[in-house]
């Protein structure tokens, strides 16, 4: 069987991404905000056409970032204007236009 760098530089990647995403205690690390899962799940439940669970999901996610923060956010506006877009796609998706 024949050594291979690849192979070895591709553990070694993969042994840090792990190492990246977990605690000292080897507990998960969270390395995305929770609203960022939200939208995610909000987008993914329109890729599937179940627009009710869109919608909650989208009211779930206006929730979260209307809220008062706990603490300073520099994502805020971004966080924002993803929400806008959001409930620009659900719309869409409500009301499709009819091309002729």
């Amino acid at each position: 069987m024949e050594h291979d760098i690849e192979d070895d530089v591709e553990d070694l990647v993969a042994s840090r991404d792990v190492a990246r995403e977990t605690t000292p205690t080897g507990l998960p690390r969270h390395t995305r905000r929770l609203s960022d899962k939200v939208l995610v799940a909000f987008h993914h439940a329109c890729d599937t056409s179940d627009l009710e669970i869109a919608e909650h999901l989208l009211n779930i996610l206006e929730l979260m970032l209307t809220r008062r923060p706990t603490h300073a956010d520099g994502n805020r506006r971004r966080s924002i204007e993803g929400l806008v877009a959001a409930h620009e796609r659900l719309w869409h998706l409500r009301h499709p236009t009819v091309e002729t």
